[in-house]
Formats: C-alpha cells, sequence, structure tokens
C-alpha cells in the first residue's frame, strides 16, 4: 500500500496550481508569432501548401481555455467510480469469426497486390510524384490514410501487411529473438525511416522510393523468416510497430474474431500491460516509451523543418560552417533526446514528490499510452489536410494503377481548415490529459497521490502541445540544402 502524504492542500490551493500551469501556458502562447495554420505535410509536401488564416484570438483562447481546462480536469475531477465507469466501458458485437477469416485474407491478399503495384509503377510509371502510384500511395494513402483509420476506427495492419501474410508461410523461427532488445529495434527503425522520409528524395523520386520499398522488402522478410513472425513484427518492423502502437488509441479492436467497441482512446487506459490485475507483470518497457515519444517527437521535428523559422535556423547553422547533413542529423537526434529526457525527468520529479513504493521507471511506463493519444492529435493535424488535398489524385491512381491520370487533382482547401488543425492537437491533448488522469487512479489508492503524480506529466503533455500549436502557426517553406 502507499502511504498517504502527511497534510491534504486546499481545494484553493489544488486550484491556484491548475491555474498556475494554465497561465503559463497562455503566456508561451501570447508570445508565439504568427496566425498563418499550415497543411504542409512530409511527402508530397508541395502538392497543397496554401496558407490557411487562423485569427489570432481564436489561435490563443482555444489553447489557453482548452490546456487551462485539462490541468483543472486533473485536479477536480475525483469521483473514482465516475473515471473507471469511462474507460473500463465497452460492447462486444456479435461474433464475426467467419467474416473476419474472409476479410481477413482478402486484405492480405490486397497487400501483396499493392505492394507488388508501387515497386512495379514507381520503378516503370511516370516520374512524376503527384501521379505516380508508388509515391501517392505510400504518403498520402498509408502515412496519413490508413494511419488515420489506425487511430481513429482500428488497425487493419496485422491483415494487411505483405512482408507478414508472405513469412507466415514459409517456415521461420530459426533464430531465438533477443528478449534484452525488446523494441528498441524498431525504437531506431522508426527514427530511420523518418531521417530517409526528411533528408533524402524518396517523396519525389518514385523510381528511388520503388527500391526502398524493395530492399525493405526484402530485408522484413528475411528477418521475420529467421527470428519469428510475431517477434519480428512485435518488436523489429517499426512499420507494424508503428501501426499496432496507433491502433491502441483506436475505439475498435478484435478478440477471438469478436469486434469490441470501446470510447476513443480509452484502451490507453490500462495498455501499458497491467490490465486490471495489479500483481500482472508488465509487458512495456522504456523501449515502448521511446517509441512513443519518438511518434510525437517525429510529427514535431517534420512540422519544425517545413516552416520558415526552422529553415533559418539550418542555414544559420550551416552557414557557420557544419554540413547541412550534420545539422539535419544533429536536430534531429538532440530533439528527440530532449523530448525522451523531459518525460523521464517527469517520472523522476512525480516519483520524487510522493511517498510511494512506485519508482520512477514504473510510472514513465504506466503514463506513457497518454503519449499516444497525442501522437494522434499531431498526426491528425499534420496530415488531415494533405490527404483530403491529395484524396482525388489516390482515388484516381487506385481506380487506373497501370494508367497515367491525365490530369491530376489537387483540392485548394478552405480557410477554416486551420482551425482543424488547432483542434485536432487540442483534442489529443485533452484525451491524453483524461487517459493519465485514468491511470493515475489505478495507481495511487489515495486521491492526493492520483492527482499530485499527474502534475510533472501533465506539464511535459502540455509543453508538447504548446510547440505543436506554435509550429503550426508559422508559415510553411521547403526545407533547405535537402535534395
Amino acid at each position: 500500500m502507499s502511504a498517504s502524504p502527511p497534510s491534504r492542500p486546499s481545494p484553493r490551493r489544488l486550484a491556484g496550481r491548475a491555474l498556475s500551469l494554465c497561465l503559463a501556458v497562455v503566456g508561451f502562447l501570447l508570445l508565439a508569432r504568427g496566425v498563418a495554420a499550415s497543411n504542409a505535410a512530409v511527402g508530397l509536401g508541395q502538392a497543397s501548401r496554401d496558407p490557411l488564416s487562423v485569427p489570432r484570438w481564436l489561435y490563443v483562447a482555444t489553447g489557453g481555455v482548452t490546456i487551462g481546462a485539462s490541468a483543472l480536469l486533473a485536479s477536480f475531477v475525483t469521483d473514482r467510480r465516475f473515471v473507471l465507469s469511462i474507460h473500463r466501458w465497452h460492447e462486444t458485437l456479435p461474433d464475426w469469426e467467419s467474416a473476419y477469416r474472409a476479410g481477413t485474407l482478402a486484405l492480405n491478399a490486397l497487400g501483396l497486390v499493392l505492394l507488388a503495384l508501387v515497386v512495379y509503377r514507381g520503378l516503370v510509371g511516370p516520374q512524376i510524384p503527384t501521379v505516380n502510384l508508388a509515391v501517392v500511395f505510400v504518403f498520402a494513402g498509408m502515412r496519413a490514410g490508413l494511419t488515420m483509420f489506425a487511430y481513429l476506427v482500428g488497425n487493419p495492419w496485422p491483415a494487411l501487411n505483405p512482408w507478414r501474410a508472405v513469412a507466415e508461410r514459409l517456415p521461420n523461427g530459426f533464430l531465438d529473438y533477443p528478449e534484452a532488445l525488446g523494441r528498441w529495434p524498431a525504437v531506431a527503425g522508426l527514427l530511420a525511416l523518418v531521417w530517409v522520409e526528411t533528408t533524402t528524395p524518396v517523396t519525389s523520386d518514385p523510381s528511388l522510393l520503388a527500391a526502398a520499398v524493395g530492399g525493405y522488402s526484402v530485408l522484413t522478410v528475411v528477418g521475420a523468416v529467421a527470428v519469428g513472425v510475431d517477434d519480428w513484427f512485435g518488436n523489429v518492423d517499426p512499420v507494424s510497430v508503428f501501426f499496432a502502437f496507433y491502433g491502441r488509441a483506436a475505439p475498435l479492436s478484435w478478440s477471438d474474431g469478436r469486434p469490441r467497441l470501446h470510447l476513443p482512446g480509452m484502451r490507453l487506459v490500462g495498455d501499458d500491460g497491467y490490465g486490471d490485475d495489479e500483481s500482472a507483470a508488465p509487458t512495456w518497457g522504456m523501449d515502448d516509451v521511446a517509441f512513443a515519444v519518438a511518434l510525437v517527437w517525429e510529427l514535431t521535428y517534420s512540422g519544425f523543418v517545413t516552416t520558415a523559422q526552422g529553415g533559418a535556423a539550418v542555414r544559420a547553422l550551416v552557414g557557420v560552417g557544419l554540413p547541412p547533413a550534420v545539422v539535419y542529423g544533429g536536430l534531429y537526434l538532440a530533439g528527440f533526446a530532449a523530448f525522451y529526457g523531459a518525460y523521464a525527468l517527469a517520472a523522476r520529479a512525480s516519483a520524487s514528490r510522493l511517498r510511494t513504493y512506485r519508482e520512477a521507471r514504473e510510472l514513465a511506463v504506466r503514463f506513457a499510452p497518454a503519449l499516444l493519444a497525442i501522437a494522434a492529435g499531431y498526426h491528425l493535424a499534420h496530415y488531415f489536410a494533405f490527404f483530403v488535398s491529395l484524396s482525388p489524385s489516390l482515388f484516381t491512381v487506385l481506380a487506373s494503377p497501370l494508367s497515367v491520370p491525365p490530369n491530376p487533382l489537387v483540392l485548394t482547401l478552405p480557410a477554416w481548415m486551420g482551425g482543424l488543425n488547432i483542434a485536432f492537437v487540442l483534442g489529443g491533448h485533452l484525451l491524453a490529459i483524461w487517459v493519465a488522469h485514468s491511470t493515475a487512479y489505478r495507481l495511487f489508492p489515495s486521491r492526493l497521490q492520483a492527482i499530485e503524480s499527474q502534475y510533472p506529466f501533465v506539464f511535459v503533455m502540455m509543453a508538447y502541445t504548446a510547440i505543436s500549436l506554435w509550429l503550426i502557426s508559422l508559415p510553411t517553406a521547403p526545407p533547405p540544402f535537402l535534395p
């Protein structure tokens, strides 16, 4: 049992702390310069880059009030039964096992066909990114559309994954996967994939993209055959782990062929491997924490380097004699280390302020699923307008995969779409705060401990969100010195 602190702060003191957090973030937002939200995204980013104008009063008021409300939520929603009822609600739908099996086979076949088309059309199709199936499908279809489907509806990737469909039909598992590695290979793989996406011409050179996809396919199938399908796609393959993590935020899940409906994001509460049994051993570790942080950081990084201010910072560093590759690499790794370090520091601060047997590492692991809600909000803000603008091109190339679209259509989006970007970021933030709040009430029998344990994590989440709001307020520009 956890020992309660010797004294309980008054409601006025709790409200003061929440208000202080609110005012701090509002002050940060007031200092942010610029009022144009961008719909730019990495990958085909040049297809639609019209600035979306957002009034300053809406930007500041919405951000300040919503983030302040999240701090108040963490302090005053203390009815344990109500908190538990929210994240435990679910509805098991009728048994669709036969349909599930048939759908899985159909998606297996579809995945293989799409992989073949990506490689083939990337090599022999028109070398124009906005009309080539490989580029449009990989970045508008998968990077944007399929990822949004994974966290808004459910994760279809295990059935659609063409590499798994091949590997599991071959003899596999000849080598034992080192358990000590955990998911660290997937963390490194995700960082590497984002680095390739942002610093090489794969988003604009279809043949290069086809070669990269072909090489990745060979490596993935060979690796899955060597160490086994479950170990490879559960721990090593960054694409599979990417979709699996985002899918944890989805309202729809499958269990033994039966679909189960949850409230959006509520599967993140207890989705750290502990479940409702506090004696169960965790399946999440610091490697999973790092992957969740990487999902947040990679979107922040790509948002930064595609702004005018980010480009100016890169030019300034290159101007003192640093090679562009070193500048981009240094910013990328340093930023990830800073985001990961800030979260780890929040865990240490939370553990040190409480009289509890729970260590900082455990708190870091237990609160980490909340980061996936933030990542989902970032992704939606980063890619929703991008997906909508390129959806006509995507549907055209998929409808006629072996022909060249005569007139590729890219939609010009209305100005109010900028307001949606802000709403997506703040919506992800609020969901993350609720997940952290529910998690705290699972961890601590004392209400005061449950409340105070959240403060360091809420502060870090607010910082992540404030940075994202600042970035989407900036005008966009192509990253300098990149091919």
